[in-house]
């Protein structure tokens, strides 16, 4: 809730997310890939991995972080696209356009997602629905591309209501409907609960939100450790993270938990170059440079390290980000090893001179 006066605000959250993005855009820009089953990553010829598949792949069973030999055999037919990054970041930055008509209250958490507040918004249309509809028709004609969109009073609940019907899809979850959802929403949809997580908690007898709302907090620590206060609270729909335009940042960076673990370097620097993606995008939009790099790993036994780089000047392009934190994860010892998250930061903004090691993009090979 947020105070206006006398008058309380119940705030409205949308949850933007493109449609395979990076395909959508590639089969947008070039008519021939239309309707086709387009795989954007590396060749099935090399060691590449998916970046991502368009709906016309994924009906074959490829995603992302999938190695691109296994998609090639699964569809002997998909065409595969390298990456175009700029085409992407410009895309992105028109979409951004079209939500500053209607709020500057907006958190981009990649170049495809992001949180709006809508509470108050600049055409005072008051319906947080209808907004939602207006950025999709507008996304949908200007930019002739599907967004999905989740609608709700935080951000938690948002986020999952825009991934419930996609592609092209619209989900309202009303405050007075969050709690009977959750306790509905199976384990492994939870924000944050990967597949050995979903598993561990279904053979302990949690299938969905009911199962672990029986248990209170402390007894949710026991079984998950600190992670289980998180559980505690987004099991009941709290969540009162602000969306969060400008904030003075410490450290900034993205971190991804995959529904499957990884199991192969090729996977594992797949996921690690799109995380790369967001920690550049990131420090462009908050115009800040880092001096110091860390590199964060869970593994599927839920075991954490970090790993850190520091820099003599500050850096924040691409090609600097993911070296260094390729070069950290391939220096781990991870024959045998499943990884269930990977995080890239940089942080030390300020002006004091460390070591650095030097970065050449010309011999980077990103696939």
């Amino acid at each position: 809730m947020e105070q206006d006066g006398n008058k309380v605000l119940q705030r409205k959250i949308i949850h933007i997310d493109m449609d395979a993005f990076y395909a959508s855009v590639e089969q947008r820009d070039f008519p021939e890939y239309r309707g086709r089953p387009i795989v954007v990553g590396g060749s099935p010829d090399g060691r590449g991995v998916v970046a991502t598949a368009s709906y016309e792949a994924r009906q074959f069973g490829i995603h992302s972080a999938m190695s691109a030999r296994r998609a090639i055999q699964l569809c002997p037919d998909a065409l595969f696209v390298r990456p175009r990054f700029d085409a992407y970041k410009s895309v992105s930055t028109s979409i951004r356009e079209i939500f500053r008509r209607y709020t500057d209250l907006i958190e981009p958490l990649s170049l495809d997602e992001a949180y709006l507040d809508v509470t108050e918004d600049k055409l005072q249309i008051g319906s947080a629905l209808e907004i939602a509809q207006q950025i999709k028709d507008a996304i949908k004609n200007e930019l002739n591309l599907s967004a999905s969109a989740g609608v709700s009073s935080n951000k938690f609940v948002a986020k999952i209501a825009s991934d419930m019907n996609k592609p092209d899809g619209l989900t309202f979850i009303g405050p007075s409907k969050i709690a009977a959802f959750m306790e509905k929403l199976p384990v492994e949809k939870f924000f944050g609960v990967g597949k050995v997580t979903a598993d561990r908690m279904k053979k302990m007898g949690f299938y969905n939100g009911a199962d672990l709302k029986k248990l209170s907090e402390d007894e949710l620590v026991r079984k998950f450790g600190k992670t289980g206060k998180f559980y505690f609270k987004i099991v009941r729909g709290v969540d009162e993270r602000p969306v969060q335009p400008h904030r003075l940042t410490k450290s900034l960076g993205a971190e991804d938990t995959f529904e499957q673990d990884l199991e192969t370097a090729d996977e594992m620097l797949t996921e690690l170059e799109q995380i790369a993606e967001k920690v550049t995008e990131r420090l462009e939009r908050s115009k800040l440079k880092g001096k110091t790099l860390t590199l964060k790993i869970k593994f599927s036994d839920f075991k954490q390290i970090t790993r850190n780089q520091s820099f003599l000047t500050p850096v924040s392009d691409y090609f600097s980000i993911y070296a260094t934190a390729k070069d950290l994860l391939l220096k781990e010892e991870m024959k045998g090893k499943s990884v269930r998250l990977l995080g890239i930061s940089l942080s030390n903004f300020g002006n004091t001179v460390q070591l650095s090691r030097f970065v050449n993009p010309d011999q980077l090979e990103l696939f």
